[in-house]
C-alpha cells in the first residue's frame, strides 16, 4: 500500500464526507493505492455515525472511536498503530489542511529520501493575535531548543515514512513534537514544505490561547527526558554537589570570618544570628535532596523495560 491518512476528528461531522471526497480524488488522479483512518477522538455531534457511513461506502475507509476524548496524541498513537502505507500523512479534519499537498509530500519522502516532511502554512487563515504572533513566538522557541529548523512544527499535514511512526511513541500532548520525536529516534532527515491554509468552513477551532503555554511546558519536558531520561543522576547529581559546594563555601566563609574577628579581639556576630547561615543551610539541604532524587531517578531508570530499546538502522 502506498499511503495511509491518518485523521484525529472531534466534533467534525460536517468537514468529514467533503476531505473524504477530497481525499478520493486525489489519490484516483495520481493512481495511490491508499486507506484512510478516521479516529473519533470522543466526539458528541454524530461525527461517529457519519464515519461509520463512509466506511460502508469505500473499503479503504477505516475508523476508531474512542469511549471520551483523550486528545489528539492518543488519536495519533492509535492510528500509528494501525497504519500500514509506506508513507504516513497526518491531517486535521477541519478542511484547513489541503489533500491536494499529499503528491508533493509522498514524492520528497519517496523519491529524495526523507524522513518526515512537515508542512509550512506560511499564509495563515487564523486570527492574528490569538493564533498567528504566539505562534511564531512558539516555533522560534521550539526552534531554539530542538535544533530542528522548522517554521510550523506543530501544523497538522504531515509525512512520514512508516519506519519513522513505527518507531516513535506519541503520548500526553506531545504531537505537536512529533519532528523532536522522531530526530531523537535518530531519524534526522526531516524537512517542510510551505503548503496551502484553507479557512475553517465547519465549527469552531478546539484549540485556546493555553495550548501555547501547556507545549511550551511539554518542550521543556520532552527536552529533560531526551537529555536526561536515561541518566538523572547527570543532572540531579551535578545539580546536587554545585549546591551542596556552595552551601559549604558558604559555611567555612563564616566560621572563618568570625575566628579572625574573634582572634583579633574585634566585634563579631555569632554564626546562627547572621541570615548568610541559614541560606548556607538551606543550600545544603537542597543539595543532599537534589543528590538523592538523582539517585532514585538513576534507579527507576535501571528498571525501566525500555532502558535498553535502540534504534536499529541495518545489520549485516
Amino acid at each position: 500500500m502506498d499511503i495511509s491518512v491518518i485523521i484525529p476528528a472531534y466534533n467534525e461531522c460536517e468537514s468529514l464526507p467533503e476531505l473524504s471526497a477530497w481525499i478520493a480524488r486525489v489519490m484516483q488522479e495520481h493512481g495511490y493505492s491508499y486507506e484512510v483512518l478516521f479516529v473519533d477522538d470522543g466526539s458528541t455531534d454524530g461525527t461517529w455515525k457519519v464515519i461509520q457511513g463512509l466506511a460502508s461506502e469505500d473499503s479503504r475507509i477505516h475508523g476508531i472511536c474512542f469511549r471520551r476524548n483523550y486528545g489528539k496524541s492518543a488519536a495519533l498513537y492509535c492510528g500509528f498503530a494501525r497504519a500500514q502505507g509506506e508513507v504516513v500523512f497526518t491531517m486535521d479534519a477541519d478542511l484547513q489542511d489541503s489533500p491536494d499537498e499529499i503528491p508533493e509530500m509522498y514524492r520528497m519522502v519517496m523519491e529524495d529520501g526523507y524522513d518526515l516532511v512537515s508542512g509550512w502554512k506560511q499564509q495563515r487563515k487564523d486570527n492574528a493575535l490569538t493564533k498567528n504572533l504566539p505562534s511564531k513566538l512558539y516555533n522560534a522557541t521550539a526552534r531554539r531548543i530542538t535544533g530542528i529548523k522548522l517554521h510550523d512544527m506543530n501544523c497538522g499535514l504531515k509525512a512520514y515514512r512508516k519506519e519513522v511512526v513505527k518507531s516513535i511513541e506519541v503520548y500526553g500532548e506531545m504531537h505537536r513534537y512529533i519532528p523532536y520525536l522522531a530526530k531523537n529516534a535518530g531519524y534526522t532527515n526531516i524537512t517542510e514544505k510551505p503548503v496551502h491554509h484553507e479557512k475553517r468552513k465547519y465549527g469552531k477551532s478546539k484549540f485556546g490561547v493555553e495550548r501555547f503555554i501547556n507545549g511550551f511546558l511539554d518542550l521543556q519536558t520532552l527536552w529533560f527526558l531526551t537529555r536526561f531520561g536515561k541518566d538523572p543522576m547527570h543532572f540531579f547529581g551535578y545539580s546536587g554537589l554545585l549546591m551542596f559546594f556552595v552551601g559549604f563555601v558558604m559555611t567555612v566563609w563564616i566560621i572563618a570570618a568570625k575566628l579572625i574577628h574573634q582572634a583579633q579581639g574585634l566585634k563579631f556576630r555569632a554564626v546562627t544570628d547572621q541570615p548568610l547561615f541559614y541560606l548556607a543551610l538551606v543550600t545544603v539541604i537542597l543539595g543532599v535532596v537534589l543528590f538523592l532524587a538523582g539517585f532514585l531517578g538513576e534507579m527507576i531508570a535501571r528498571s525501566s523495560s525500555d532502558r535498553n530499546r535502540y534504534n536499529i538502522k541495518d545489520e549485516l
